[in-house]
């Protein structure tokens, strides 16, 4: 599978809630990284473990109903891609909705994720009210 086949079937098994599934994705020692995480949130995840630690509540805060306009641009490195995408739904504490644009670089090797950097937008989540998963 090429890395933007991979992230593609992740972009899946989160729609379907099937967290242990996609957390299957990730080398024992894949590196989740936050670059613009606000203080207090995780900057930094190291090994499968952690992000399966930090994913498993994802469904009881966050319900994702779509992944629109997802842009996946190949490097010049066969095994990183750049993703370009929006995440839509709704937060399930307060049946707000959810709304997040994304950018992420990940690298794929053997098949498994070995680095992934989400660039999303802590200006979302520190306006009044808002609940998201990245508060654990």
């Amino acid at each position: 599978m090429t890395a933007a086949e991979l992230y593609r079937h992740g972009l899946q098994l989160l729609l379907e809630k099937d967290i242990p599934t996609w957390v299957e994705l990730w080398d024992d020692n894949g590196v989740l990284e936050f670059p613009f995480a606000p203080e207090g949130w995780p900057v930094r995840l190291e090994g499968k473990a952690a992000v399966g630690d930090y994913m498993r509540h994802y469904p009881d805060h966050v319900d994702v109903h779509d992944f629109p306009d997802v842009k996946i641009h190949q490097s010049t490195v066969p095994e990183t891609v750049v993703v370009e995408m929006r995440g839509v739904g709704r937060l399930v504490e307060t049946g707000s909705p959810f709304d997040m644009t994304y950018i992420a670089v990940v690298t794929v090797k053997d098949g498994l994720i070995t680095s992934y950097r989400d660039y999303w937008n802590p200006l979302a989540v520190s306006r009044p009210g808002a609940d998201f998963v990245g508060a654990n």
